[in-house]
């Protein structure tokens, strides 16, 4: 069914479009604050009771294989006691064989324990996680199907692609990877810290007034660089758009002669990002030196002073390797900590646009009122606007009945609100002014799903999905029988071609149908109709598209379809419009003329009667006046 206008496919959008495209695969951040974290807390509503008792036995797990990692560094230390000579208060110590025995055995158990609960810590997230995402999964795309068509033209399909497919993984990446790694990190960081204490206060507090501070001017460095960087992927993402814009529209540059148009475009933002890209490379060559010179510097610096206190009996060899492997294990961890940090806004980010979407209200009406297609359906002085178009009246003052089995015809140009008609019959937008009754009743007092149920709609623009000719039918009507299916195809005069398919009613049609001529796809929505059984029946003919032949069997199909149905046609040919009940002419929102053909002959200089004078089809009468 039509969109708003602004909806429509626009190549002067491809740009922004494309953009969009590239733009979403960096998700923004969220600041992390008490109401974002209690909202994020609601995923673990999406979690059994169960899970959630895995999940915290999982966290478990993962404190014990944080504290076997800083554990490694201490039996590092130990084991180079045992290899090396060295002096501690005077008395020299040498090799023990037993010892580095002990040292390999207590090992060989820290391997066995990080091995084994990190498999079940990562086996326990990873169940956890998928559980919890099958129900946001589910929630999401149940609310995103559910919404009215206000959402769907304000929201663009792109984006809410990301949102099955970016934002879910983020999330789940985060309960996998970086929830887990955080409080690693966290552990590492506090837990390595007190032993550097218990190592060396010395050589504890040259250490943290040195690389701690190091890295955190580290980092908020390397965040300048990732911020030029960005900068440096949105120059190379318009160049692509740029590429991309010419080579789908090659028709137009040549036909324009716009090759050096397009050249010279592309090598304007070229230079751009020739120009970034080397700043960036400079900033780069700093951030390289800057890690050289201080953090290196400064970790040679620790092993200087520590060797000095080796040297003078102070602190044994193998306390100085624990030191610093803590050191480095205090490092990563302070450095890994700003990355999960950053991953964690990333993924508040993305449950709050997801939560968004599935706590907006769904286009639903619970009431218990069934309505009665055996009343007429009655416009009365209905003016609309669409919703991006508050100002800009597409219907105005619109009025007039579509009686039970009669088949009502719009002509008029494009825009003029003949396809707007359809969708307020349909409920997929509500009257700016005015009101629409079936019988005593407004439309939208009925149950809306027992409403559209009552409904069949063969578009303009046929899209069928990317499965077979038989589901492509039988999706009129899901609980219909193999016989059923095949009888709505002899009914729309399909079955002939879809006979001469090898695969018959198992051929797939393509995504949208694009392995199906244009009267075949036609014929397969009229079909669709046909399997529905509607008592009202909505067509938006598209045989000004199709060849002579094609164009003869849709219309047979059409008129097997419409036989004592309720019919809206919204009529392209004068082939269609001859036979209807009521014909109203449109033109900028307002019904001009009415009646059946020959009243509407009678009026003299009318639009109608020009058309049949001239025989010029009203898609074409309107484009030429």
């Amino acid at each position: 069914m039509p969109l708003s206008p602004d909806k429509q496919n626009n190549p002067r959008n491809l740009q922004n479009m494309a953009s969009s495209r590239f733009a979403n695969r960096d998700i923004p951040k969220s600041k992390i604050n008490i109401t974002s974290l209690k909202r994020s807390f609601r995923l673990f509503n999406y979690m059994s009771t169960t899970n959630k008792w895995l999940f915290l036995l999982g966290t478990i797990f993962l404190a014990i294989t944080a504290g076997a990692s800083i554990l490694f560094p201490k039996l590092l230390g130990d084991m180079m006691d045992g290899v090396f000579v060295y002096k501690q208060g005077g008395v020299s110590t040498a090799p023990s064989l037993d010892k580095l025995t002990k040292v390999a055995e207590l090992f060989v158990y820290l391997f066995i324990v990080q091995a084994v609960f990190s498999f079940l810590r990562i086996a326990i997230y990873v169940r956890v996680t998928e559980n919890m995402t099958l129900g946001l999964r589910s929630d999401l795309f149940k609310s995103v199907i559910h919404q009215n068509m206000e959402f769907h033209s304000q929201n663009r399909v792109g984006d809410l692609l990301s949102r099955f497919s970016s934002d879910i993984a983020q999330i789940q990446d985060t309960f996998t990877t970086n929830i887990a790694m955080f409080i690693r990190q966290l552990l590492v960081m506090i837990g390595g810290i007190i032993l550097i204490f218990m190592t060396s206060n010395k050589l504890a507090i040259n250490m943290l007034f040195t690389v701690p501070v190091i890295i955190v001017i580290a980092l908020f460095f390397g965040k300048f660089i990732r911020k030029i960087s960005k900068e440096v992927q949105d120059l190379t993402a318009q160049n692509n758009v740029i590429v991309e814009e010419s080579i789908s529209g090659i028709i137009n540059v040549k036909a324009y002669t716009n090759e050096n148009f397009e050249h010279s475009r592309y090598q304007k933002n070229s230079l751009n990002l020739q120009k970034e890209s080397i700043i960036r490379g400079y900033w780069r060559g700093a951030f390289s030196s800057f890690i050289i010179v201080c953090l290196f510097g400064s970790i040679v610096w620790l092993i200087f002073k520590g060797l000095g206190l080796v040297q003078s009996g102070d602190l044994a060899i193998g306390e100085l390797f624990n030191f610093m492997f803590l050191t480095a294990f205090v490092g990563g961890s302070i450095g890994g900590m700003a990355e999960q940090f950053v991953q964690i806004q990333k993924t508040l980010g993305a449950i709050e646009r997801v939560l968004d979407i599935i706590d907006m209200p769904q286009e639903s009406n619970q009431s218990k009122l069934n309505p009665d297609f055996n009343q007429p359906l009655h416009f009365q002085n209905i003016e609309f606007a669409y919703p991006s178009r508050p100002d800009n009246n597409v219907l105005k003052n619109i009025s007039f009945s579509l009686e039970p089995g009669q088949t009502v015809a719009l002509v008029g140009p494009s825009g003029s609100g003949k396809s707007t008609i359809a969708s307020l019959i349909y409920q997929f937008y509500q009257p700016t002014q005015g009101k629409i009754q079936l019988g005593g009743n407004n439309i939208s007092e009925f149950d809306l799903i027992h409403y559209r149920n009552h409904f069949a709609y063969v578009p303009q623009e046929i899209v069928l999905f990317g499965g077979t000719i038989y589901e492509n039918i039988l999706y009129g009507n899901p609980n219909a029988s193999e016989a059923e299916v095949h009888e709505a195809a002899t009914k729309a005069n399909a079955l002939s071609f879809i006979e001469e398919f090898p695969d018959k009613f198992q051929t797939l049609v393509g995504d949208r149908g694009m392995k199906l001529s244009g009267g075949q796809k036609q014929r397969i929505a009229i079909a669709r109709a046909i399997i529905r059984n509607p008592k009202v029946l909505i067509l938006d003919e598209a045989t000004s598209a199709l060849d002579s032949e094609s164009e003869f069997e849709v219309q047979k199909a059409l008129f097997e379809l419409m036989k004592n149905r309720t019919s809206l046609v919204i009529a392209h040919r004068l082939s269609t419009i001859r036979h209807a009940d009521n014909i109203l002419v449109i033109k900028n929102g307002n019904i001009i003329e009415s009646g059946n053909h020959n009243e509407l002959l009678s009026i003299e200089n009318g639009i109608y009667k020009n058309m049949i004078d001239r025989q010029i089809d009203p898609s074409d009468y309107f484009s030429s006046n």
